[in-house]
């Protein structure tokens, strides 16, 4: 990737200039004035604890960015479940604990996150998957849905076609008219623009449903 431009928004004006100061001297990286945070690839968010006022500023960020792509590298001393989540939902892709982090470790992340990915720490990453199976299991679930967009009954569905049984064959295991199994795949494939039954199949393996 080439050059990064960062903005850095602090919860106060030393913290601030100090983290402009150390991310000046790292090369491929471009520090832009926080006016200007609407420009920038990644935004580094730097406060002792994240509260509502914090995630109120992230979402700010996210809508007034000029990057469809901005992502939010968080270095705080504590953030709460309730605030995490929403803060994911707003462009957070990196959080780093600014007891145990260096300025090393943060580009380290910038870079990450600017390439698409994210730099998250092990509890937080715990938490988020434990959050995934608390709204399949209670939210999901009960509906007949499941996370990557399949219902139920089309994870069934696909699950044989995996196998290599034919409609037949699939009606009779799952109790279907062979109507209803046409039906069921022809849905899918329309609603998740789907080419074909093994394109259909090759989604739920990279979902992860199957």
């Amino acid at each position: 990737m080439g050059m990064i431009s960062i903005a850095v928004l602090a919860g106060d004006p030393i913290t601030g200039e100090g983290a402009v100061s150390c991310l000046r001297r790292y090369p491929g990286l471009k520090v832009v004035p926080q006016e200007e945070h609407r420009h920038a690839d990644v935004v580094l968010m730097i406060t002792p604890e994240v509260s509502e006022e914090t995630v109120l500023l992230m979402e700010s960020v996210t809508a007034r960015s000029a990057n469809p792509g901005l992502g939010i590298v968080l270095v705080t001393g504590h953030i709460g479940d309730a605030h995490l989540l929403r803060a994911m939902r707003h462009g957070l892709r990196g959080v780093m604990w600014r007891q145990d982090t260096t300025y090393d470790m943060v580009v380290e992340a910038v870079r990450a996150v600017a390439e698409g990915g994210a730099a998250l720490p092990l509890p937080v990453q715990g938490m988020l998957v434990d959050h995934l199976r608390a709204v399949q299991r209670d939210v999901l679930g009960p509906l007949g849905l499941t996370t990557s967009g399949l219902e139920a009954r089309e994870v069934d569905v696909l699950r044989l076609l995996a196998e290599g049984l034919e409609t037949t064959e699939i009606a009779q295991k799952l109790n279907y008219s062979e109507r209803t199994i046409k039906s069921i795949v022809s849905v899918m494939m329309n609603r998740l623009g789907l080419r074909n039954r093994t394109h259909a199949v090759a989604f739920a393996l990279r979902s992860g449903t199957m």
